[in-house]
Order: structure tokens, then sequence, then C-alpha cells
């Protein structure tokens, strides 16, 4: 199967086939389950030594008892990253650099979905916190070992729920304005797709590539703050392009891994392609206002006030 062949049908191990990652490393945010799992899982089975971040110890522990169960040469490692929390993001982040000189694929995977309104330590809504604010801490700190690698990939994942809300610059966090769990899953998502936009200017120079990805709709632990008619919900609404867990996780492994996407920067992929500009209410596509220029800059900047640090590549 060649690369223009794939499509919202292809699994992980189409598109990982004839691939082959030895001496290579990758880390995969959200790793303990769902398509952090299924991703470690296929990466480590093509010679890559995975690092696994998650925030549950012991459930990484048995994640990555499951791959070697399966797979007893996978070469595997575990660090614990809580992403809503930035001291344990600088921990995890420190102790990765200090072991791994070089990591030559980056999967931001982790994330959570319409959950009730929280703040982290530091006021900020827990939404954004986790899916993108985390993120931009922790890709950013790992950017020297990306440097190291000849033609590093990071890769962030989006969602076609990008199309509920733009970035809110006047009230981001909710501070104002009446909180709605999906506005802010969508405005995180939104988020991922501009973080990548940003990565992608400042890091190209390095030969590194930075892409958002959307994966479909897979019905995973990540849905495990709706109720159940919600859930039910969304299932009628999304039957015919409900995903399996292979074939949720396919673009973003393809993203990591495919000869087509090298040099391929700042985009939003989806069901194994380069996505297009979406009609106003199309499901698939993106919006405009995920990829703009400008939005990702001020993003970028508001990244930094709220971490903390300024990032200068």
């Amino acid at each position: 199967m060649s690369d223009n062949e794939f499509n919202a049908h292809s699994s992980t191990d189409d598109v990982i086939r004839g691939i082959d990652l030895s001496g290579k490393t990758a880390v995969v945010t959200g790793s303990s389950a769902g398509l952090g799992l299924e991703t470690a899982r296929v990466l480590a089975g093509a010679g890559a030594n995975v690092v696994m971040a998650a925030r549950d110890a012991n459930k990484n522990a048995q994640a990555m008892a499951t791959i070697r169960a399966a797979n007893p040469d996978a070469r595997l490692d575990g660090v614990v990253l809580d992403l809503s929390d930035i001291d344990s993001v600088r921990a995890a982040a420190a102790s990765l650099l200090e072991k791994y000189p070089r990591i030559d694929l980056l999967i931001n995977n982790a994330g959570i979905m319409a959950c009730p309104l929280a703040r982290t330590a530091n006021g900020c809504e827990l939404q954004l916190a986790t899916n993108h604010i985390g993120h931009f801490l922790f890709t950013n700190l790992l950017v020297p070992a990306l440097r190291n690698s000849a033609g590093a990939r990071v890769v962030s994942l989006s969602s076609a729920a990008h199309r509920y809300a733009a970035f809110d610059f006047d009230d981001p966090l909710f501070e104002r304005r009446p909180y709605n769990d999906w506005a802010a899953y969508g405005q995180s998502k939104t988020a991922n797709a501009l973080f990548a936009v940003g990565l992608a200017r400042r890091l190209q120079k390095f030969g590194i590539t930075a892409n958002a990805v959307h994966p479909g709709v897979i019905f995973t632990d990540l849905m495990r703050h709706m109720d159940t008619a919600a859930r039910d919900n969304l299932r009628e609404q999304a039957s015919a392009v409900t995903k399996t867990v292979p074939q949720g996780a396919a673009t973003q492994v393809w993203a990591a891994v495919s000869p087509a996407l090298a040099g391929v920067t700042g985009k939003y992929l989806e069901d194994c392609h380069i996505g297009r500009l979406a009609d106003p209410m199309a499901y698939d596509g993106y919006q405009a206002y995920a990829l703009d220029e400008q939005s990702a800059e001020r993003l970028w900047a508001l990244s930094e006030q709220i971490v903390g640090q300024r990032f200068e590549w």
C-alpha cells in the first residue's frame, strides 16, 4: 500500500509497514491507554526506543507490560507526566533530556475532553492547560534534544472539534464568560493546531517539522466525562465515521514516519492525508482560524506568559 492509498480506513499496521525505526527515540504522551498506547505499540514494533509518558505510573507500567507481552523485544521506557502541572512537566522534560540527548519523534497525544470546569494550581482552565499549555511547555523544553536529530518530527493531536470554537483571546480561561465544556474543548483543539503553526515557523530552520492531526471519532477513555446520553448521541451522529483505535492512531503514526511527509510542516492532517480548508459547516477539513499565522503568534505569546518562560528559537 503506497502513501496515496492511505485513507480513513487505514490502520497503524498499514502505515508503519516497511518502516524501520531502529536507533530512533520516540516520546508519546498519554501513552497508558487508547491512541497513545496503540502509537507506542506500533512505533516499538518498528524498532524505535519508545518513551511512554503518562500521569499514572502504575497504569503506564501495565501498558508497557501489555506491549512487551506481544513483543518481548520492545524497547520501552516510562516517565511520569501530568500535563496540568507545570512542575511535573518541567521534571519530566529534565529527566528525558538527561537520558536522551537526541529525540527523533514527539507525539503530543494526551488530552482530556468536555470535562466540568476545573482550574490548575496557577489558575488555568483545565482543558486548555492539559491539552495545550502542558504540551507547549513540554515540547519547547525538549527542543534541544529534537535539534540533535536529523529531521525530527513533532505531531500534536488536534481534532475536528476545533470547529466548536476559535481561540478566545479576550477571555481564554473562562474567567468572565459562562463556562461551556465543549467550547473549552474546541478552543483547546484550535490551540493545538495553532501551536503546530507557531512551532513549524520557529523550528523549520533546524530541520524539525510540526504538524497537527485529527484522529477521527474513536470511542476511548477520552470520553469518560460524557454521560451516557451524550455518548449515545455522539455515537448516533458519528456512526458513519467512527474508527477503531488502530484506525484512529494511523494518522499520527503516518505523520511521524511517512517518507511522503519529509519537510512537510505547519499542516493539519486527517485520514492519512493533508487536510483541506473546510466549508464553514463541514465536518472534515480545517477552519481557517485554526491555521491562522497571526493567531498562532498571539497564542505563542500568551502561552509563554502562562508558563512564565520565553522560547525564542
